[in-house]
């Protein structure tokens, strides 16, 4: 029996939110597909902060955080991918034809990208290239939305990248019904504003349209997709959604009200996608459909969030820290409201040294430094829109527009109301192997998944893998 998986990244799901979709909705295909496969929860494995910049590599490269070194976009990874390279890089070099789409730290491609099924780099690629070409002017499309991406939703749209999109809809794959579902958007926001934020999981279904009909044309035994418009939902409107986890709740009832729906619509079209996989499992014996978040997602605080501070002009920021032209520095991609750079050897000491004398809203400026001058700075402070002294440099108070800094409005008021825990899930669905009836949900470490799915396929994995404990029965070629 030929084995193929297909890895659906569901970043940052717990199973509660599956859960409460399924209770509300018990006759769906996912709800099937859940209760017909082996159902776990995946225990992040990272000693530092929990990110998904972090956990995700953990989970490709079977390997934690104090191994791999990753924990920023643009981050030289040369000696990782090295030492501990990503599964879909060990699969297709043991002969395993392999498709990438999307998932996080597939940029830069490798330089025998055309010997994989296909190959989309993550949104935050520097460049707009794929395989096959046809994928290009749609790359180019995702990365200028994902650049114009930011707390709030921004609908200015790159009109010259769109239509080459539209244009070769057919082609890409994108599907009448998802033109539908978009119009269908457009027509919702004249009447509720508020549902505007949806538009950030339209990029996901487009993308998701394009990874399936590679998926068809081209049926790699490994391929992996990687969506994160359910834990955008998650962060802005968990409490919406379960305002009961929150013993003070600090939004009030028109906010919940408006925003109640938006965590389980964004699940919805997870399911969505799921059910497409799902029939492609079923028609094709020795497949299996496995459906992984790194970590998971728990209340946190439930308050107003009215703005945030944004670095809006960084040339201006990084001449203040000693930087004195754009010669001598280079941005690498970033999710805001995070900014990432590389500096010049001789000046990282002195920029390092200026950052720790900056401070905002009376703490200091958090920033991560890795090798080859690389550095990750974290804005995003919350509520100082009133307070004149809200950044000082050297103990010095300076205004922030002096700074290339800005107070950004929040249009939804939404803060992150939950936030990254350890627990997330894994699910895997294979019609042959069906679940013992009172199998439950063990606790498995994200480093057995890159191992077992190896074994799965038939290649050794690494000595410096974990072998699979808990998966060992199901890694069985």
């Amino acid at each position: 029996m030929r084995r193929a998986i297909v890895l659906f990244e569901l970043n940052e799901v717990p199973w509660e939110i599956l859960d409460d979709y399924v209770a509300a909705r018990p006759g769906s295909e996912l709800a099937r597909v859940l209760d017909r496969s082996h159902s776990f929860t995946s225990m992040a494995a990272d000693r530092g902060h929990l990110s998904p910049w972090t956990t995700w590599p953990t989970l490709h490269r079977g390997v934690n955080d104090e191994q791999h070194l990753i924990a920023s976009f643009g981050q030289d990874r040369s000696e990782a991918d090295q030492r501990f390279p990503p599964i879909w890089t060990l699969l297709h070099d043991a002969g395993v034809s392999a498709g990438v789409c999307a998932p996080l730290h597939s940029y830069p491609v490798p330089d025998d990208l055309g010997s994989y099924a296909f190959y989309l780099p993550d949104p935050f690629a520097s460049e707009p290239v794929a395989h096959p070409p046809d994928l290009v002017e749609f790359q180019r499309f995702n990365l200028a939305m994902s650049r114009e991406s930011a707390r709030n939703v921004d609908t200015h749209i790159p009109r010259k990248d769109a239509l080459a999109v539209v244009r070769h809809s057919r082609r890409l794959g994108i599907r009448p019904a998802t033109y539908a579902a978009l119009a269908r958007q457009l027509l919702a926001e004249r009447r509720r504003p508020a549902m505007s934020n949806r538009r950030r999981t339209y990029q996901s279904v487009l993308l998701f349209d394009i990874y399936a009909r590679q998926l068809r044309r081209s049926r790699p035994r490994f391929s992996t997709f990687f969506t994160n418009h359910v834990a955008s939902a998650m962060h802005r409107y968990w409490a919406a959604h379960r305002p009961g986890d929150y013993e003070r709740l600090g939004l009030d009832q028109e906010w919940i009200e408006t925003f109640r729906d938006e965590v389980l619509w964004a699940t919805g079209r997870a399911a969505d996608m799921i059910e497409r996989l799902a029939g492609q499992v079923d028609a094709n014996p020795g497949s299996q459909l496995w459906i992984a978040s790194s970590m998971g997602q728990r209340a946190t605080m439930a308050e107003t969030l009215e703005t945030q501070v944004y670095l809006t002009n960084p040339h201006r920021f990084l001449e203040a820290m000693g930087l004195p032209g754009e010669d001598v520095w280079e941005r690498r991609p970033a999710m805001l409201p995070h900014f990432n750079l590389v500096v010049e050897d001789k000046y990282v000491e002195p920029f390092g040294d200026a950052l720790r004398t900056v401070r905002v809203g009376g703490e200091p400026l958090h920033f991560k430094e890795s090798d080859n001058g690389f550095f990750s700075l974290e804005f995003g402070q919350a509520n100082l829109h009133d307070r004149p002294d809200v950044v000082t440099v050297a103990g010095e108070p300076r205004p922030i527009a002096s700074l290339g800094l800005e107070t950004v409005e929040i249009e939804d008021r939404s803060g992150t109301t939950a936030y990254h825990v350890p627990e997330g899930i894994l699910a895997i669905y294979d019609p042959s192997r069906p679940p013992a009836a009172t199998a439950g949900r063990p606790e498995v470490s994200v480093l057995e998944v890159a191992p077992a799915i190896l074994q799965t396929l038939g290649v050794d994995p690494p000595a410096y893998m974990t072998r699979p404990k808990v998966l060992a029965e199901l890694a069985a070629p």
